[in-house]
């Protein structure tokens, strides 16, 4: 799984996120290439929107892949702007008038990537949003809690191909919408060249850093190829653990095989400790993870509510040197439909960094979830999470997937 040669830094939020993209565009030469689920123009998000009209002025290819649950749309001034600087933009599956009736509009771009220059690569949880900034909550009183990271090495070859892909295939569906199969096929051929998992065929040359020798590698998950590989990072990663297991993640509502492994991790002595969402986002989200909490109580798990703002972290810390940060949440629409990806790092240094982080929320802005005032919480709260797991299952049974 792991390559040497890579140099990876951790960014967390917006605040240290967007300086570093902005950056590496301003710097671009030949291309850059931003995949989001959100973009948001809206207070700092500006600057990311505006680092990209700048690079397409002096002749940069820029491509812009937002989703269509995500961004329903730009404003009209950021239309013209994009169209006269020269760059090229789509929305993934926009949600039209049906929204999200249809179980195949479920399957949304998730994953945070952007590669510039064929050279570095971003990827994690942060949307081009401002972290101050909640599209359904309006202003934020503290920061949104997550975490990027930015590298250099072998790894951002992968995602330069992922990214071509992804693009040649929204080409090809967009040009069978207006009836011009010749040009649609031609487009499905030319994504075909590109393939992360044999990243040569990007046609790039092998990333700057190579004299760094940081162990990493690129996880993709989509609905054709690579449909079980983040999900299987996570229970190797789990199943080898010794002594110490750290999760964040927003949106936790895992499969029984990842449940039964930290189960079974905290059975043979192993510390399993989750940073879980404390604030309530979405009605689906909050009460059907709470479902989960008893048998990971009853094994000693340790279960923290992030409670200072949102919390939007996809990253684990295992044994101190295992590590991951991505935008893939450990709950059936990350698992089972979106397209993410996931940086895996092995490395002392990069893991006890993440890990401090994730510790220093725990213990400043979580609250620990008691196991006895969790089984006696009040019979409406324990109503809702039923309602809202069963919920859940309901709409995996429609997709006919199985979780």
């Amino acid at each position: 799984m792991f390559t040497p040669g890579h140099q990876v830094d951790l960014l967390q939020g917006s605040q240290e996120f967007f300086p570093a993209l902005v950056q590496a565009i301003d710097r671009s030469v030949h291309e850059v290439r931003l995949e989001t689920y959100i973009f948001s123009v809206e207070a700092t998000g500006a600057l990311v929107a505006q680092a990209l009209e700048r690079a397409a002025q002096r002749g940069v290819k820029v491509f812009v892949v937002m989703d269509g649950a995500g961004t329903d749309g730009l404003s009209l001034e950021w239309v013209r702007r994009f169209a006269a600087a020269g760059v090229a933009w789509r929305i993934f599956s926009p949600l039209g008038r049906t929204g999200l009736l249809l179980p195949s509009r479920w399957r949304r771009l998730h994953r945070k990537l952007c590669v510039v220059d064929g050279r570095v690569a971003f990827c994690g949880g942060i949307n081009v949003l401002d972290d101050f900034h909640d599209p359904n909550h309006g202003a934020l009183a503290a920061p949104r809690f997550d975490f990027a990271v930015r590298v250099t090495g072998p790894l951002v070859e992968s995602a330069h191909a992922a990214t071509l892909q992804f693009w040649w295939r929204l080409q090809a569906t967009r040009i069978v919408r207006q009836g011009d199969l010749t040009a649609a096929w031609r487009a499905l051929l030319e994504a075909r060249k590109f393939d992360p998992d044999k990243p040569d065929q990007a046609g790039v040359n092998r990333a700057a850093g190579a004299v760094a020798q940081t162990r990493a590698d690129l996880i993709l998950r989509d609905n054709v190829r690579h449909r079980t590989r983040i999900e299987r990072a996570y229970r190797q990663a789990i199943g080898e653990a010794q002594h110490d297991i750290i999760i964040a993640n927003a949106y936790f509502l895992p499969g029984r095989k990842i449940r039964k492994g930290l189960v079974h991790a905290a059975q043979r002595g192993v510390r399993v400790r989750l940073l879980l969402q404390g604030r309530y986002e979405y009605f689906m989200q909050y009460h059907a993870a709470r479902v989960v909490y008893g048998d990971l109580l009853a094994a000693g798990v340790e279960i923290t509510e992030y409670q200072l703002s949102f919390l939007h972290a996809k990253v684990a810390v295992i044994d101190g040197h295992w590590a991951t940060v991505g935008s893939s949440n450990l709950d059936p629409l990350s698992l089972l439909l979106a397209r993410e990806a996931n940086v895996v790092v092995d490395d002392v240094a990069f893991a006890q960094n993440l890990q401090a982080r994730l510790e220093h929320a725990m213990q400043e802005a979580g609250t620990r979830v008691d196991s006895t005032a969790y089984a006696h919480r009040p019979f409406i709260q324990r109503v809702l999470d039923w309602v809202a797991y069963i919920g859940m299952r309901a709409l995996l049974f429609v997709t006919g997937k199985r979780y």
